[in-house]
């Protein structure tokens, strides 16, 4: 009896897996046919739509836009948002003497007002942590730089307060690097750093502080420098007090 069932058994199995590749091949056959003529219906209303309701396709876009930000995810063809890493300020939103002192130099030094405010608001704060005064913080750059970020001396100085990059690297090593020289922001809080502990260095006398940050050990004459940074501080702090100061030289 054994022999007689298997033949027939096997043949049965064989004749359902037959029924059963079948089925699911035709199964699949449609939901592909349907698949790419869902998409060819999807692509036709798109351009329908794009041609007859440009309204429905931006609110459309806006949308997915929205929706993709909200999970945060990288939309690599969109221009990325550099508001927040830009050194700008506008006027308005700082304080009045603040804005003065910024009005006049960006006057004075040919800078736009906006990265000109964030400039002297930073020299505001930093004057809290050091305890220099911010017209002497801005009087430096001043002489130094006339406020261009990215020059450079024939010595190496680097930036707005013309920092010795080369010397004081590890101060830039939590900003990132020496790269960060360039920064307007990281270069005067090593700056005003640096100038901090030259003054400290020489008991606290701002000339002689000044004068070695000038130079350090190897400076032969003062060539006027200290004058020079003395007296445009003294001229800031005159614009602060709302007197009318001239821009000339």
């Amino acid at each position: 009896m054994m022999s007689d069932s298997n033949p027939s058994a096997f043949a049965k199995l064989r004749v359902a897996i037959s029924i059963f590749v079948r089925d699911v091949g035709r199964g699949v056959f449609t939901i592909t046919h349907s698949g790419l003529a869902m998409l060819g219906l999807v692509v036709v209303l798109g351009v329908n739509v794009a041609l007859f309701r440009p309204d429905i396709l931006a609110q459309t876009e806006s949308t997915v836009y929205e929706w993709l930000r909200s999970r945060q995810f990288s939309l690599w063809w969109e221009p990325q948002n550099t508001a927040e890493r830009a050194t700008a300020t506008d006027l308005k939103d700082i304080p009045g003497k603040q804005a003065a002192v910024a009005a006049w130099l960006a006057r004075k030094y040919r800078v736009a007002p906006e990265p000109m405010a964030a400039l002297v608001a930073e020299a505001y704060v930093l004057s809290d942590s050091t305890k220099l005064k911010p017209h002497l913080i801005l009087a430096v750059m001043a002489i130094e730089s006339s406020f261009h970020p990215y020059i450079q001396s024939p010595a190496g100085a680097q930036g707005l307060m013309q920092v010795m990059t080369d010397i004081h690297v590890k101060k830039y090593e939590k900003y990132g690097g020496k790269l960060t020289a360039f920064d307007p922001v990281t270069n005067m809080r090593v700056g005003a750093q640096v100038l901090q502990e030259y003054i400290r260095m020489k008991a606290g006398v701002e000339e002689d502080g000044l004068l070695f940050y000038l130079g350090g050990d190897t400076l032969q004459s003062d060539t006027g420098y200290v004058a020079k940074v003395l007296a445009e501080q003294a001229r800031l702090d005159q614009v602060a007090e709302g007197q009318k100061v001239s821009t000339q030289p």
